[in-house]
């Protein structure tokens, strides 16, 4: 990054050059860390609050209301919907408002669909339109990783971006398997007792606590937004909408967002859909099957091989990382293809492992890809390219509940959507391999 200057604020940094050694060593790396620090923990409770439908819907039925499977696909894909468009959004707004606004006033906001599922399931004649708002708004959380790793590369040298990026990220996708892993304990025992709600009665009698799943959060989003605002501060590199449209004139920037959409598209819209996928194969054989006791798994070991592959690829190289991670992807889609329509239970833990498997390749590939784009585009323009492809892939979970939705409609079954991804993977090999990972590549990475 070129020297970057401006006057003294509360908000904005008055020089910020991490690339150079002395300047990094005397005071840059103390701030870059605890900026990662406080962006990170924002944005877990970003994914939290993106992906907390996908464990609501499994439950809504317990809680009396009457939504058939169809419906129940269409509530968790509508945060896709709302995260991909609002990421768009967020790409162009660190340069202009900055770090230190952007990231309190987007965690702040994640109290709107908090507070509104609160309410809207204590009461199951709550009607579907209301409640696929209620869904849209949630994609509040998925807007924000537009804004937050974009100013992460900001802060960091380009030797330490693939690592930072992939600590940011792969923590914060955590958010995902906490909302799942946390949700079936909450729920299930008056956790604040009757202070703020009566349990919620379902068709066999049971009580349950639904709204604990939303209000638990609610005083850590309050909290986040407060340190944000004391000591978050902004890199002085600014531009204005039109001066960050030059991104779209990149060729390796729609070849990057295609990438990302293999790894990152994947690795969310199947984290929304993994509860209903499970109970829409398997949960006819069991009656004690919770699929929320499995599908945070997937999402965990994403977000840990995430972490892992920034080191790996700031080590080996982006591009070869991520011809591995799509081709264990392809092998993975293609395998769990043979196991969606079961005859009985025994089949389960082939499916599950071909899950987890594609959960374990995109986690790799999310860091990989987030390797490549610093390397191959100017810092400005990177972060640009970073929130422009966060944006697009983030439209997985929406991507991924339309197709099951209309794989059931046509089929009565979800295999052809996994034919369609192994397809997309096989197409995303060649085109990596071609510009970034064969030897003599155009664009080594």
């Amino acid at each position: 990054m070129s020297e970057a200057t401006t006057k003294p604020s509360k908000t904005w940094l008055e020089r910020w050059e991490p690339n150079d050694e002395a300047f990094w060593q005397d005071q840059g790396r103390r701030f870059a860390w605890r900026t990662l620090i406080l962006t990170t923990a924002s944005l877990v409770m970003a994914f939290i609050v993106w992906f907390v439908i996908s464990a609501l819907v499994v439950r809504l039925p317990n809680a009396g209301f009457d939504f058939t499977s169809g419906q129940l696909f269409w509530l968790a894909s509508m945060p896709g919907l709302a995260g991909g468009t609002l990421r768009v959004v967020h790409t162009f707004l660190t340069p202009i408002f900055g770090t230190r606004h952007v990231v309190t006033f987007s965690t702040l906001s994640l109290l709107i669909p908090l507070v509104g599922w609160f309410f809207a399931v204590q009461n199951p004649e709550t009607p579907f339109w209301l409640l696929m708002v209620l869904a849209f708004l949630a994609g509040l959380g998925g807007g924000n990783f537009s804004s937050f790793m974009p100013s992460t590369s900001l802060f960091f040298p380009k030797r330490l971006q693939g690592t930072a990026l992939a600590i940011q990220a792969g923590v914060g996708n955590f958010g995902v398997s906490i909302v799942q892993f946390l949700t079936p304990w909450v729920i299930g025992f008056a956790l604040f007792g009757s202070i703020f709600a009566a349990p919620q009665t379902g068709p066999d009698g049971e009580k349950i606590w639904l709204h604990n799943a939303l209000l638990i959060y609610i005083p850590f989003v309050v909290v986040l937004s407060a340190l944000c605002w004391l000591y978050l501060r902004s890199v002085p590199l600014r531009a204005n909408f039109r001066e960050q449209l030059d991104i779209f004139e990149l060729k390796h920037g729609l070849i990057m967002t295609i990438l990302y959409i293999m790894t990152f598209g994947s690795f969310a819209g199947l984290s929304a859909t993994f509860p209903l996928l499970i109970k829409e194969s398997y949960g006819g054989f069991s009656e004690s099957l919770d699929p929320l006791l499995y599908a945070f798994i997937g999402p965990l070991i994403g977000s840990a091989m995430r972490v892992a592959g920034g080191p790996l690829s700031d080590r080996f190289g982006g591009a070869k990382v991520t011809q591995f991670a799509g081709i264990g992807m392809l092998v993975c889609a293609i395998g769990v293809s043979f196991f969606l329509t079961p005859d009985s239970m025994d089949s389960f833990p082939l499916f599950l492992g071909f899950m987890l498997g594609i959960f374990f390749f995109s986690g790799i590939g999310n860091a990989s890809t987030f390797k490549q784009m610093p390397m191959l585009f100017p810092a400005r323009q990177a972060a640009g390219v970073i929130g422009w492809t966060s944006a697009m892939a983030a439209y997985g979970p929406f991507a991924m509940g339309m197709f099951f939705g209309v794989s059931l409609s046509l089929f009565g079954r979800t295999t052809e959507v996994f034919y369609l991804l192994a397809t997309y993977y096989a197409a995303c090999i060649l085109i990596n391999w071609w510009y970034y990972a064969r030897r003599n590549a155009p664009n080594p990475c």
